[in-house]
C-alpha cells in the first residue's frame, strides 16, 4: 500500500515513518505544514528543515502553508492530492492523545484516507529507548520555558538525555515523548537517512505567546553522505 507519512522533522513522527517502512509500506510522499513566517507549524523550527530531511532521507516532501484556522481544510485537501496521485494510507506517530487520535480518524475518514498509528498505545519510554536503540538521531529544538532551561536545547536524545528527564519529572509533570508539547525535536541522521544533517550554526531564543518557550533557531546548517557498509542495513 502506498502511504504518505504525517511529518514534523521530530522523532515520533520519523519513528512511525520507520515502522511503516519496516512493515512493508511504501512511503510515498512526507507531508509537513509550515506557518506565513515559514517556521514548521508544530515545532516552530525554520521549514527548509523539512527539506533537508526529506532530501537526506530520499522521500519528496510536501508542504503547505496554513494557519491554525485553516489547518483542518489544509490537512484534507492535501490528503484529498495525495489521494489523487494513488496514496491510500496516512502515517502518524501519536502515543497516547486520545483527542487527537479522534480528530485524525475524523478527517482521514471523510478524504478516506486510511489513519495508521503504529506508535499508539505503546509504552512512551520504550518508544524513546528503541528510538535510541534503532540508531536514530535527534537533538531538543524547542522546550517550555516553565520546565526546561536554556541549557536542555541542541541536546542530544540519548541515555543521558532519558536520565535527565527521569529526574525533572521527580520536579514537574512531563510526558516522557513530549505529547503535550513539553519539548520538540529535531533528527538529524538514522536508519533511513542516506545524508546527516549537521548543525553549524544557531541560537537560542526566548519567545512568549499563549506560554512562553525556548527555541533553537538553526541558522545554518549542511548535510554530508554517509557511506553505507553492505549488511549493516535495514531491509526498508
Amino acid at each position: 500500500m502506498k502511504v504518505v507519512a504525517s511529518w514534523s522533522g521530530g522523532k515520533d513522527s520519523c519513528l512511525a515513518c520507520y515502522g511503516a517502512m519496516l512493515d512493508g509500506f511504501d512511503v510515498s510522499h512526507l507531508l509537513n505544514f509550515v506557518s506565513k513566517d515559514g517556521r514548521c507549524m508544530s515545532h516552530g523550527i525554520n521549514s527548509r528543515l523539512m527539506v533537508a530531511q526529506s532530501q537526506a532521507i530520499g522521500i519528496p516532501l510536501i508542504q503547505r502553508e496554513v494557519t491554525w484556522d485553516t489547518y483542518e481544510d489544509g490537512f484534507k485537501a492535501a490528503m484529498a492530492e495525495l489521494k489523487q496521485m494513488g496514496v491510500e494510507g496516512a502515517v502518524f506517530g501519536d502515543i497516547d492523545i486520545e483527542e487527537h487520535k479522534d480528530w485524525i480518524y475524523r478527517v482521514c475518514r471523510e478524504v478516506g484516507i486510511k489513519p495508521m498509528e503504529p506508535l499508539w498505545g505503546l509504552d512512551p519510554e520504550q518508544i524513546l529507548i528503541d528510538f535510541i536503540d534503532e540508531g536514530f538521531e535527534a537533538i531538543i529544538v524547542n522546550v517550555k520555558a516553565d520546565l526546561f532551561e536554556e541549557e536542555w536545547l541542541g541536546r542530544k536524545i540519548d541515555k543521558s538525555f532519558l536520565e535527565d528527564l527521569r529526574k525533572l519529572q521527580a520536579k514537574h509533570k512531563i510526558h516522557v515523548s513530549g505529547e503535550f508539547g513539553e519539548y520538540h525535536t529535531l533528527v538529524t541522521d538514522g536508519p533511513i537517512f542516506r545524508g546527516r544533517i549537521k548543525i553549524l550554526e544557531s541560537r537560542k531564543v526566548l519567545r512568549g505567546g499563549h506560554w512562553s518557550f525556548r527555541l533553537l533557531d538553526i541558522l545554518e546548517y549542511a548535510t554530508e553522505q554517509k557511506k553505507i557498509i553492505k549488511g549493516n542495513e535495514k531491509n526498508l
